[in-house]
């Protein structure tokens, strides 16, 4: 078992997973916050359909991270969490486009730093 790709499972379980739960827990917020951000985007009619796409790609991300790391500590198979990996990168991609779509040049250089990881994973389950 490679450990380095067990813990960047993890760490990409716990990060989309509780991000998805704070979409849900707090969609008016987040949907008013959104709307406020892309306001000067071809975005800003869509957000809660935006939202709802990145909503489902990070669920999807963090569950089969989580059940990439467990797959891996037990059968060592990679294919769970090579698909996390996978899912993690299209989520940050479309993220990262966000942010670049905004100006908002802070937050897309805090995702990059989320990609880097996620493609290492890629890289490493494949």
């Amino acid at each position: 078992m490679n450990i380095a790709s067990m813990l960047i499972l993890v760490f990409m379980a716990v990060t989309f997973i509780q991000s998805g739960y704070d979409k849900v827990s707090d969609w008016r917020g987040n949907v008013t916050w959104l709307k406020e951000h892309f306001a000067a985007t071809f975005l800003r009619n869509h957000i809660p359909h935006a939202l709802v796409l990145i909503l489902l790609l990070e669920i999807i991300s963090g569950v089969l991270c989580l059940a990439g790391a467990i797959q891996l500590l037990f059968n060592r198979s990679t294919l769970l969490g090579y698909y996390g990996a996978l899912f993690s990168c299209v989520a940050l991609i479309l993220l990262l486009f966000g942010q670049r779509l905004a100006k908002d040049y802070d937050g897309a250089r805090t995702i990059a730093i989320y990609f880097i990881p996620a493609v290492l994973a890629v890289y490493w389950l494949s």
